[in-house]
């Protein structure tokens, strides 16, 4: 008797587990499409020809596929010159970033024996991310230093990203302290302790940090349109000019015949799509790291 009702009980809860499991596949499989679609009809529009696209036949796949957007892209000098100041701006952004994110998240790390005014500094640290200067002081920062116009104005301002920080705090606070006890004892410093033991156990979470920063700096378009002069832009701003003001004033006259055989929502639908490329190219190396460095330093607060 006892047998065979445990054996519904059993069967009932396989059943609950099965529905259950098939309707969080169904909302993350439908969670997954609304995040990709709109992207996907973005690459259809930028194939498809202007006759296709005035008259909406694109749907999920491109009408009349032709590379005649990406051929007037590849050919327009503002494009490839904000480019060249976005990659500029994560070369040279990405290791000053993480230089000073390591260095204040190792003695942060530390316990309050080890560093008295931890607590302090690590509040100081907190409160930014809740609390700011406001875009005018900032603003005013940046003008007084001489750094507008100027690549710096885009990279010194955002250096320091309070939450990467703080998730690579607790990563290190996660390191056994014997490690760091072995090599005080073979006569290693500070210095030579972070970089040589720290950093190298902590290449998930740094993995994890550097794709943060890279597609923030990739991503980031309102620090470019205050501090910067229009033919300085980052890519986004650059692409944002296009897709809400596109200014046909300014073309050529050549330029001007090769638009009017395109749709401007092909040129604008492949602008964004190549300047996505290499974010995308560079995801798939890093989402290996993305879950370990996130979780394995969540446990210890």
């Amino acid at each position: 008797m006892i047998e065979s009702r445990n054996r519904k009980l059993s069967k009932r809860y396989s059943i609950i587990n099965l529905l259950t499991d098939i309707i969080i596949n169904v909302i993350l499989v439908t969670l997954a499409l609304i995040c990709f679609l709109p992207f996907w009809y973005e690459v259809c529009i930028s194939f498809s020809s202007n006759r296709a696209i005035m008259a909406k036949e694109v749907v999920f796949l491109p009408k009349e596929f032709t590379f005649q957007a990406y051929e007037y892209v590849i050919s327009r000098t503002p494009f490839w010159k904000s480019l060249w100041v976005t990659l500029l701006r994560v070369l040279f952004g990405l290791p000053i970033s993480l230089f000073l994110i390591i260095t204040a998240a190792y003695p942060l790390s530390k316990t309050k024996s080890k560093f008295r005014f931890r607590t302090f500094y690590a509040w100081y640290f907190f409160l930014t991310m809740l609390f700011n200067g406001g875009m005018i002081p900032s603003y005013l920062t940046v003008v007084q230093l001489g750094l507008l116009n100027t690549i710096w104005a885009l990279i010194l301002p955002t250096s320091v990203n309070v939450f990467n920080m703080l998730l690579l705090l607790s990563f290190f606070r996660n390191i056994p302290e014997s490690l760091e006890d072995a090599a005080r004892i073979d006569g290693a410093g500070q210095w030579r302790t972070l970089w040589q033991i720290y950093v190298p156990v902590s290449i998930p979470v740094l993995a994890t940090v550097t794709l943060f920063t890279i597609v923030g700096s990739w991503n980031s378009w309102f620090d470019g349109m205050i501090y910067m002069k229009p033919y300085n832009y980052p890519l986004q701003t650059y692409l944002r000019t296009i897709i809400f003001n596109y200014d046909f004033g300014n073309l050529s006259i050549e330029e001007q015949k090769k638009l009017a055989e395109m749709s401007p929502e092909s040129v604008k639908a492949s602008q964004m799509i190549v300047g996505a490329l290499p974010i995308l190219a560079i995801y798939p190396f890093l989402q290996k790291y993305f879950i370990t460095g996130i979780t394995l330093g969540s446990v210890k607060g």
